[in-house]
């Protein structure tokens, strides 16, 4: 598999989890209750499959990789992709910081959270398809095949070393479990 294609297959999931999230803001605005454990699983999932994995996949392997090739870091594709990371970083924060608010009910808090989740949504889906359209092709253009095999050694090494053995296929049952509790199909809305 090309190192390419385990990096979209992971955009799989993580649009999964966005459509799950999506449910829990619904619910949310609708003042639904949702189980507060449901809420750290998300939110684990976003810092450490997206961010922790996912982002650092190409922020330490990908990314330099491209730059070594003359893709450029300033004003090109790449920069775009690092600020898209930084603001995603934000909202992160952004509803961890009003987590315990929401844990208790607190209106301004769901509201914080909410909005954090939503823009979050929007930019990740937007920058899911860039990755997917643009970036993931010019690095399946430029990269050799044997960059390409490096690159999927790299990945493996992140996973085992900066997520753990199995965890990534425990994210997998936690996403399978929250797509039902929320009937999150195909269909994705933020």
């Amino acid at each position: 598999m090309k190192a390419t294609a385990d990096l979209k297959e992971e955009h799989g999931g993580v649009k999964v989890m966005l459509g799950i999230l999506g449910k829990v803001c619904d619910g949310l605005e609708a003042g639904k209750g949702v189980d507060p454990q449901h809420l750290d699983q998300i939110l684990e999932f976003l810092m450490v499959f997206v961010d922790r994995c996912h982002h650092s996949k190409e922020e330490g392997y990908l990314f330099p990789s491209l730059e070594r090739a003359g893709v450029s870091k300033e004003g090109g594709p790449i920069g775009v992709m690092l600020l898209e990371h930084r603001k995603g970083r934000e909202y992160i924060s952004g509803m961890n910081e009003a987590l315990a608010g929401v844990k208790r009910g607190e209106r301004h808090a769901v509201a914080l959270f909410v909005q954090n989740a939503r823009e979050y949504g929007e930019l990740l889906l937007m920058h899911i398809d860039k990755e997917d359209n643009v970036l993931y092709p010019m690095a399946d253009a430029l990269l050799s095949e044997d960059k390409d095999l490096e690159l999927v050694k790299d990945f493996e090494r992140v996973e085992e070393e900066r997520v753990g053995h199995g965890k990534h296929e425990e994210f997998h049952r936690m996403m399978e479990r929250l797509k039902a509790v929320y009937g999150v199909g195909t269909g994705l809305r933020m």
